[in-house]
C-alpha cells in the first residue's frame, strides 16, 4: 500500500501490450510505476497519471505485483536478476507477473530461483491484442502457487476479461501459450498463402474476404490479419518476428519430446523467409507478401 492506501503495482515494459495493461491498473486504482527503454512511452505514462521509474529495482520498490511486459525469456531473466533487476527490489511476499512467451522449462527455472527468496512468481502469459490490452480485456493462461494468484488477484482482474487457472506451479501457463501460438502462427501463415493463391487466381480480395468469414473456412487470425493484406497495411499489430521467436520455441519443446510438429515447422519457415527478406519488424500479415514475391501474384498496394 502507498500512504493514501492505494495498492502499489510495478509495470516493466510499456511497448504496445505494456502500455494498455499499466493504464488498466490506473483506472482500477493502483498506484502504478513504470519503467521502460523507450523514454516517450515513459513521458506518455506520466501524463496519463502514471509514475516513473529509470530501472526494474526502482519500480519494484514497495510494489506488492511486479508485472513483466517484455520479449522473452531472456529479457524476463533480466528485469528479475539482471544489474538493477527487480528481484532484490521487492518486498517479501510481494508477486512477480511474468507475461512474455518463453519455453515452460525456463518459466520453472526462473520461479525457482525467485520463490528461493521469498517472492512468488506467476506464469502469466496473456492473449488478446494490444486494443484488448487498453480495455482490460485479457485473456490470461496462468499458473503458479495458491499465494502468488491471491497476491496477484486484483491486478489481473484490472488487466484482463478472463483468467485461465491452469496449475499450481510455473510452467503450465506457458506451456498452455505455446500451444496457442503454434495454432495462431499456423492459421496466420494459412491465410497468408490462400490471399496470395486468391491473387493468383485474379479473385476479388474482398469478395473472397466476405465469402471465407462465413463460412468453415474461417479462423479468428484470417478475420484479423486479411484486413491488413486488403488496406496493404503493414505496420506491426504484431510483428513477423515475434511468430519467428514464438514457433522456434514450438519446434525446440519439439524436438525435446521427440514430438513431430512438420504443420507449425513449415510455418516457421515461411515467417523466417519473411523476416530474411527484411519484414521482420513489419506486421505478421506480411507473410502475403512473400507469396506474391515468389508466386508474382498481385495483392492490394497502398494509396
Amino acid at each position: 500500500m502507498t500512504d493514501n492506501g492505494q495498492r502499489r503495482a510495478a509495470v516493466i515494459g510499456l511497448g504496445s501490450m505494456g502500455s494498455g495493461m499499466a493504464a488498466s491498473l490506473l483506472r482500477a486504482g493502483f498506484s502504478v510505476v513504470a519503467c521502460d527503454v523507450n523514454g516517450q512511452a515513459v513521458a506518455r505514462f506520466r501524463e496519463a497519471g502514471g509514475e516513473a521509474a529509470s530501472t526494474p529495482a526502482e519500480a519494484a520498490k514497495g510494489a506488492a505485483v511486479v508485472v513483466a511486459v517484455v520479449v522473452n525469456a531472456a529479457q524476463t531473466e533480466a528485469v528479475l536478476f539482471g544489474p538493477d533487476g527487480a528481484a532484490a527490489a521487492m518486498p517479501e511476499g510481494a508477486v512477480f507477473v511474468s507475461s512474455a512467451t518463453m519455453d515452460p522449462a525456463v518459466a520453472r527455472r526462473l520461479a525457482a530461483r525467485l520463490e528461493a527468496t521469498g517472492r512468488h512468481y506467476l506464469d502469466a502469459p496473456m492473449s488478446g491484442g494490444a486494443v484488448r490490452a487498453a480495455e482490460g480485456e485479457l485473456t490470461f493462461l496462468a499458473s503458479g502457487s495458491k499465494a502468488a494468484f491471491a497476491g496477484a488477484r486484483d491486478a489481473l482482474t484490472a488487466m484482463a476479461g478472463t483468467v485461465y487457472e491452469l496449475g499450481d506451479e510455473a510452467g503450465q501457463g506457458a506451456a498452455f501459450k505455446m500451444i496457442n501460438q503454434l495454432l495462431a502462427g499456423v492459421h496466420i501463415a494459412a491465410a497468408c498463402e490462400a490471399m496470395s493463391f486468391a491473387a493468383k487466381q485474379g479473385l476479388d480480395l474482398k469478395r473472397v474476404y466476405e465469402v471465407i468469414t462465413k463460412s468453415a473456412g474461417n479462423s479468428w487470425m484470417f478475420e484479423n490479419r486479411v484486413p491488413h493484406i486488403l488496406d496493404a497495411d503493414y505496420a506491426p499489430r504484431s510483428a513477423v518476428d515475434i511468430f519467428v521467436k514464438d514457433l522456434g520455441i514450438v519446434q525446440d519443446m519439439a524436438r525435446a519430446e521427440k514430438y513431430p510438429v512438420p504443420v507449425a515447422a513449415a510455418a516457421l519457415q515461411m515467417f523466417l523467409m519473411a523476416s530474411g527478406s527484411g519484414m521482420g519488424r513489419d506486421d505478421d500479415a506480411s507473410v502475403a507478401r512473400l507469396y506474391a514475391q515468389v508466386s508474382g501474384a498481385r495483392l492490394p498496394e497502398a494509396g
